[in-house]
């Protein structure tokens, strides 16, 4: 019977996720390490208020606050604004991946190919460190049997990095928006449902995209 040491030092090594972390732990017959909060119960508190100021500041332009599998968290003002450009009125819970790979928005996206592939690719990678993650493989297999989806994105070559920073190009009406997007995650050793989510922002990298939104 291994010790809790010895758990703990092989997850380490090889780099697992903190929930698996957890289910390795129960599986040896130990308590887990990690909590586990609700995604609300973690965010009523000053971590909530970080990310309301972050996302504050960042208007009018699109920020988002995601979980592993990118369904929304919370997002500002600007975020709505080009989520709804998306016929998405409502976007509380959305899966931005299922939205992409769906109309209107795959239409809408002049470099639909680039964007998605990078995404797709993302999740691969993630669904790879996470074998048990149910939710997460699931979601990778809807994405992968979308229509028109590209047969070599089913055996990526993950030794090629994803980017930290994508350029992401849409259309509305006859204007062109063209944003540069970023992907932020918390540094949270100790917590699996920080250590889960992520803030993708989303800067202008033309004056067109910029007084779109400022106008709004």
């Amino acid at each position: 019977m291994p010790s809790i040491e010895m758990v703990l030092l092989l997850a380490e090594t090889l780099d697992v996720p903190l929930r698996d972390r957890n289910e390795l732990l129960r599986s040896a017959g130990f308590d887990t390490r990690y909590p586990e909060p609700a995604i609300d119960d973690l965010l009523d508190g000053p971590l909530g208020d970080v990310v309301e100021t972050m996302m504050a500041h960042h208007e009018p332009f699109p920020m988002m606050l995601v979980d592993r599998l990118y369904n929304v968290v919370r997002v500002n003002g600007g975020g709505r604004a080009f989520l709804g450009t998306a016929g998405i009125v409502d976007p509380d819970g959305v899966n931005l991946l299922r939205r992409l790979f769906d109309q209107p928005m795959r239409d809408l996206i002049v470099n639909w190919d680039e964007v998605a592939g990078d995404a797709l690719r993302r999740l691969q990678r993630d669904s790879l460190q996470r074998p048990n993650d149910d939710a997460m493989s699931d979601l990778l297999s809807q994405l992968l049997d979308a229509p028109n989806v590209p047969d070599h994105w089913r055996n990526p070559d993950l030794l090629k990095s994803t980017e930290p920073m994508v350029t992401l190009r849409t259309t509305v009406g006859e204007t062109e928006l063209a944003f540069l997007a970023t992907i932020t995650t918390f540094s949270a050793p100790s917590n699996v449902t920080l250590d889960e989510l992520q803030i993708e922002s989303y800067l202008p990298i033309d004056d067109a995209t910029r007084h779109f939104f400022e106008a709004l």
